[in-house]
């Protein structure tokens, strides 16, 4: 069973009030059962662990002035999904692990990163991430509609900036302003107007002000458009781009799972490059749906490539 210092430890934390530092305790007891052979009292361990944080990052109503312009949800999105790069793996792997461990930071005087910039081209994971940050992390999830928040209260931005600033202070959690660019662009650029600078610069000035536990997460696709003082307001910047060789071969062999195999995915891989994450997978999902309608047990790679042909069409009138 867990060791006299371990019990400590855990007696220290609830009394703390430190939630997070607990949940690490109690999953080390649970390693350390599952060391001893204990394969029953370690995995009952973990469900208690599952289910209490469940139960506290359950969905609250929302603020009925905010209720338009912020969607809430409760991700269950893993790190495994992420198909990216290693080193840009590693380090959402970081921003996890600093908050994971931010008592640890702050007692020398550092705060773990979330005030992050995500940037690329659309399709290429960037919401995904913020799904899996929150998931990872027991918290829920809030996706700002930030061209609702700009067209529908043009005049009022500013204010609802603020409500919604606010309620980052009030209520932790992840909070996405994706499309960022809508309120993020080039303070001086010439087709601008006074409204969308004066929005601008209280958002900088909000984020600035922000001392909440809350993640705050910019999503863009342009970071060409975003005004320069922006990039000095977040704590790390991730760079996503469409997917290389390698990340396009295991996306396909993922998504096709039980209906892969009947042919060799390296083979195809040049008629796919060019495709987003999202795109790959949209065109295997459609791959299993014809392969299900036409009684096949798998994907051929005819019918694959008829698949991707399709998203490509799809792209181009798109465009």
């Amino acid at each position: 069973m867990a060791t006299a210092n371990q019990i400590k430890a855990l007696i220290k934390s609830h009394l703390e009030g430190d939630p997070e530092r607990f949940k690490t305790i109690a999953l080390q007891v649970a390693a350390h059962e599952a060391r001893l052979g204990h394969g029953a009292i370690a995995q009952e361990i973990k469900q208690l662990i599952d289910k209490g944080a469940k139960q506290s990052a359950k969905v609250f109503p929302m603020r009925k002035d905010l209720d338009d312009l912020v969607i809430q949800t409760d991700p269950e999105s893993r790190l495994s999904q992420l198909v990216l790069p290693q080193a840009l793996k590693e380090r959402i792997e970081r921003i996890l692990r600093e908050y994971l461990q931010r008592s640890k930071l702050q007692k020398f005087g550092h705060s773990n990163r979330r005030k992050i910039l995500l940037v690329g081209p659309p399709g290429t994971g960037k919401t995904l991430t913020a799904s899996v940050i929150a998931s990872e992390l027991h918290l829920p999830l809030f996706t700002i509609l930030v061209d609702k928040l700009v067209t529908r209260y043009m005049g009022e931005t500013s204010a609802k900036l603020r409500q919604i600033f606010d309620l980052i202070q009030e209520r932790q959690g992840i909070y996405l302003f994706d499309e960022f660019d809508a309120i993020g662009g080039e303070r001086s650029r010439d087709n601008d107007v006074g409204e969308m600078r004066r929005v601008l610069n209280a958002f900088l000035q909000f984020i600035e002000q922000d001392t909440s536990e809350s993640f705050i997460i910019a999503a863009t696709n342009s970071a060409d458009l975003l005004d320069q003082a922006l990039f000095r307001r977040f704590d790390d910047l991730l760079s996503y781009k469409l997917p290389e060789k390698a990340q396009i071969i295991r996306l396909i062999e993922n998504r096709l799972g039980n209906f892969g195999g009947e042919f060799i995915v390296e083979s195809i891989v040049d008629q796919v490059e060019g495709l987003s994450h999202a795109e790959i997978t949209l065109a295997s999902d459609d791959a299993i749906k014809e392969a299900i309608l036409s009684d096949q047990e798998k994907v051929s790679k005819q019918l694959f490539l008829a698949t991707i042909n399709d998203r490509k069409q799809y792209l181009q009138y798109s465009k």
